[in-house]
């Protein structure tokens, strides 16, 4: 799925223009996969775009950052304000929103806390999730029954973990996605 570049991008409290947005190769986030993000829709209405469950959102990043010794100094009134004016900002009338909060540039131990936290947060349009056709034709998805070490329920593995269940499955005879 193609991604269509937005004017802007939200970074540490400024908009900058999408091309700006670049971490260093060197960043903890690269070599720790140092970062929490959200996933956040915002819709079309009668009466604007609409970002659903915003602050909810907001508040569970912000929580799965203190998880990963992460603080940055944005409230979730400061980060719902900021996604309401980056989709004004692009002319978006419905979009994803994904802020993301990550380990930057700095000390490249394991450790990390020393190194600065960098917030961006980007909007671009994208349609249905599972794509257009899904209402009509449904969709091929499988359970896995795969779980970290270590983890007794699903939850417990937090976003980092859930790259691995984003592969496709084609070898256990299903479609592009896992339901977990």
């Amino acid at each position: 799925m193609g991604m269509k570049p937005t004017e802007k991008i939200w970074h540490n409290g400024k908009l900058i223009r999408w091309e700006d947005a670049t971490i260093h190769v060197l960043s903890h986030v690269v070599s720790y996969a140092s970062a929490v993000f959200e996933g956040i829709r915002c819709y079309e209405t009668k009466n604007g775009p609409a970002i659903f469950r915003v602050r909810e959102h907001f508040e569970r990043m912000r929580n799965s950052g203190k998880i990963y010794r992460m603080e940055w100094p944005y409230s979730v009134e400061d980060l719902a304000n900021a996604a309401a004016e980056l989709v004004r900002v692009n002319k978006m009338a419905s979009c994803y929103i994904r802020p993301i909060a990550l380990r930057g540039y700095g000390d490249i131990g394991v450790h990390g806390l020393s190194v600065p936290i960098e917030v961006y947060m980007a909007c671009w349009e994208w349609g249905r999730y599972l794509g257009p056709e899904a209402i009509e034709n449904g969709v091929d998805v499988c359970i896995s029954s795969w779980k970290p070490h270590g983890a007794q329920h699903s939850s417990e593995y937090g976003q980092s973990g859930r790259q691995l269940h984003e592969f496709p499955v084609d070898s256990h005879g299903s479609g592009d996605q896992r339901v977990y």
